[in-house]
């Protein structure tokens, strides 16, 4: 024992004690105590929506129904059930007693080749290799961030967008860069904003299509043009694609990775919207990279990073590859059929609204609508005017701050169709209540006028 540094001073074989304040000081301040705190990273998680929607202090209207276009879920009203061969895939796999044990972290081989056999096309092969299954898209949407980028590195993200995106990569210590998509231009992406964001920090550029929250389809050329950009600063694509193939008529749906040829792309999707079942939490990661950019180490990354839980609901693999093979193409048709009918109901009903620029949508579940904030004086910003709505009119839409685009809110278009009108009557009247002619535009109209 090194003696001396506690105070203690050896002299021969007697040992005398000096200084035995300060020796029992030490001894105080070597007291452990309680200091516990939260992690960095639970620190820097944040996402937006919850913060906006939990700090709305807003009771609705006690003599109205509320209804709800805010939430993202298309079964909560229980008018857009899945399929029965959906629910049977699910009762054969659980009376089969297979799959109540562990699987592998990346899933199940014969489930992962039930994925790539269904999404595998000429212009982008697919075998089970390039499948990983996640708990869910969001799973998805964060392994694929973790493995393509480091903390200090930046990614970038469409706005309006997802909020995911930005609290996964916060949390990780990743910057995130915001690019625009033009509401003007039925929300295609700004193309000139994006490329001037990439830097030699850039990781991925996230491609969102079919958009939540704009309700868009990019077209064959446009996305195109965003693999252009990505391969002129060899910089991989994210494609968040988990409202793949639900395009009105009228639209086609083109996955991104159809279109590259040396742009490798991580594809991210899985059953929630498509299948409607989003609390079975099963989503995969396809791994698109004929170039071999990506090569192992992208791969053995994405296995290592799945190995840190044990993947997704056994029971659900097991039933997934009937679940994609066996549910009728009538099912998707018929889901897709009721989500326009709802868009072109809601969009006709709100383009008359004055004060309100509501934006046609192509596809998924929403539709956006712009505000002329300059008509409604007495509203400091969108989340005002979201809140003053639910409480005289008990309408919750999501105002579009969510998503870093003020000055719109979101509208989700699974109700069934008397809510659907009726929330659009209560929206038109509460619009009316608070409209007031904007003095530039009295002027303007004088002046076309003369």
């Amino acid at each position: 024992m090194d003696y001396e540094s506690y105070g203690i001073q050896v002299n021969g074989n007697s040992v005398h004690h000096v200084n035995r304040s300060l020796y029992q000081a030490k001894m105080k301040l070597r007291k452990p105590k309680w200091n516990i705190k939260a992690s960095e990273m639970s620190r820097k998680t944040f996402n937006p929506i919850r913060a906006i929607v939990d700090n709305m202090n807003v009771e609705p209207n006690p003599s109205k129904n509320m209804i709800a276009l805010s939430i993202g879920d298309p079964t909560i009203f229980g008018n857009l059930p899945t399929d029965d061969s959906v629910l049977q895939a699910m009762k054969e796999a659980i009376d089969s007693k297979r799959f109540n044990g562990y699987a592998p972290a990346i899933g199940y081989q014969k489930s992962r080749e039930a994925v790539s056999n269904f999404y595998s096309c000429p212009e982008a092969p697919l075998d089970a290799k390039d499948v990983i299954l996640t708990s869910g898209c969001s799973q998805a949407i964060e392994l694929a961030i973790a493995v393509l980028c480091n903390p200090g590195q930046n990614i970038l993200v469409p706005r309006p967008g997802f909020s995911l995106y930005k609290t996964l990569a916060v949390s990780m210590g990743i910057d995130v860069k915001l690019y625009n998509l033009l509401p003007e231009k039925s929300w295609e992406i700004d193309l000139k904003h994006l490329e001037s964001l990439i830097d030699d920090k850039t990781c991925c550029i996230i491609v969102n299509n079919p958009s939540n929250p704009c309700g868009s389809v990019f077209s064959k050329s446009h996305l195109q043009k965003i693999i252009a950009v990505a391969s002129r600063h060899c910089t991989p694509i994210l494609a968040d694609e988990i409202y793949a193939e639900m395009v009105f008529s009228g639209c086609k749906y083109t996955s991104v990775a159809s279109l590259s040829t040396d742009v490798p792309i991580l594809s991210c999707g899985g059953l929630a919207k498509r299948w409607l079942v989003p609390g079975w939490r099963m989503g995969w990661i396809l791994i698109h990279d004929r170039k071999n950019v990506f090569g192992n180490e992208i791969r053995e990354g994405l296995v290592k990073l799945s190995q840190r839980i044990l993947g997704p609901c056994t029971i659900v693999q097991g039933a997934l590859e009937a679940i994609i093979n066996k549910t009728p193409q009538e099912f998707y048709d018929n889901t897709v059929s009721f989500l326009k009918s709802n868009s072109d109901i809601c969009y006709s009903a709100l383009s008359t609204v004055a004060g309100l620029r509501p934006i046609k949508p192509s596809g998924a579940m929403y539709l956006m609508v712009g505000i002329n904030m300059e008509h409604f004086p007495e509203f400091e910003s969108d989340v005002d005017f979201t809140e003053k709505l639910i409480a005289e009119q008990s309408v919750f839409c999501l105002p579009a701050t969510c998503f870093e685009f003020p000055n719109f809110f979101r509208i989700v278009v699974t109700v069934s169709e008397d809510m659907m009108l009726e929330a659009c009557t209560r929206i038109k009247e509460f619009c009316e209540q608070h409209y007031h002619l904007h003095t530039d535009s009295v002027i303007q109209d004088i002046e076309c006028d003369k």
